[in-house]
């Protein structure tokens, strides 16, 4: 008796499990807490604006981002191919087109969910997704270009949601002060973008994808990151210094600091340590943010 076996099943749909998963999670983390960071510093008691809080959390993680991340992942399916071919795209567990249009569904559930949250953050959330499909789609692809695919992920990722959450509790646009540092700490954004990047040398010079480390080579790409994250965090140092505030001055400082001292391990051996560096470096970074928050809240009357 002959047997036959039966041929795989063909995926025409995506699992929950792989749609999770092209949203990536994991990147939520950043902007998130850069919203978190926007509310600190507004001075509103938080208290009173708990829906507003959670809302904007949303917004920022799970909304905004995994847009980015799903638009970002349909671009780079060819370029995934050959770096990451487990993703879920180029695995085909995301079949079909199914990719673009759970970024596009993503999207128009993000416009709805800011404008519940007011027009300065239905701007921000407009210029946010803007960056997002142009830094993954053509014809521009700010992703092409390691100077600007970096400074847009470093403005989406930290700018721009820290400014949301300032705005939601608001309910405008907040000072000159929020939004100055709002911007130093996008800025330092772009060498940790930059450091992302190690990963997928080989596969972005076959696609034609010039980022840092495929422009200036990796060792001095390396230190034109830890440049960008040290400068600004230097200048916000002396911003809040100036404004009467040296106990949180300080405190930055010694996080920078550390930092540095992580910097000169990472410049060692640079591509192999980048990783290790975005989960020890990044994370004093981002509690430096914190602390600038928290000076900003003070400054605006909320306590320290």
């Amino acid at each position: 008796m002959t047997q036959f076996s039966l041929p795989a099943a063909i995926v025409t749909r995506p699992s929950p499990a792989a749609a999770l998963e092209l949203l990536k999670p994991i990147t939520w983390f950043a902007p998130m807490w850069a919203y978190a960071c926007g509310v600190i510093s507004s001075g509103q008691p938080l208290a009173d604006h708990v829906p507003a809080i959670i809302l904007g959390i949303l917004l920022a993680g799970p909304l905004v981002c995994g847009t980015s991340q799903a638009a970002n992942d349909w671009y780079d399916r060819h370029v995934d191919a050959i770096n990451e071919p487990g993703r879920p795209i180029p695995s085909g567990r995301i079949p079909g087109r199914w990719g673009l249009y759970i970024a596009v569904v993503w999207t128009g559930v993000s416009l709805a969910v800011a404008a519940l949250l007011g027009q300065a953050v239905l701007a921000a959330a407009v210029a946010g997704l803007t960056l997002a499909w142009i830094y993954s789609a053509p014809p521009l692809r700010l992703k092409q270009n390691g100077w600007l695919g970096a400074a847009a992920c470093g403005f989406c990722y930290e700018s721009l949601p820290w400014f949301t959450g300032a705005a939601a509790l608001l309910g405008g646009v907040p000072d000159g002060r929020v939004l100055g540092v709002a911007l130093l700490y996008g800025l330092g954004a772009h060498g940790i973008m930059t450091l992302n990047d190690f990963k997928s040398v080989e596969g972005d010079r076959q696609m034609g994808i010039v980022s840092l480390p495929v422009q200036l080579g990796v060792d001095r790409a390396a230190r034109v990151a830890c440049w960008f994250m040290a400068a600004p965090q230097l200048v916000v140092i002396a911003l809040l210094a100036a404004w009467g505030l040296p106990v949180h001055a300080a405190i930055i400082c010694v996080l920078l600091g550390a930092q540095f001292v992580l910097m000169r391990r990472l410049l060692g051996a640079p591509r192999e340590r980048a990783a290790w560096y975005n989960a020890t470096g990044t994370t004093l970074y981002v509690l430096g943010m914190l602390a600038s928050a928290f000076a900003l809240r003070s400054l605006a009357g909320g306590g320290a």
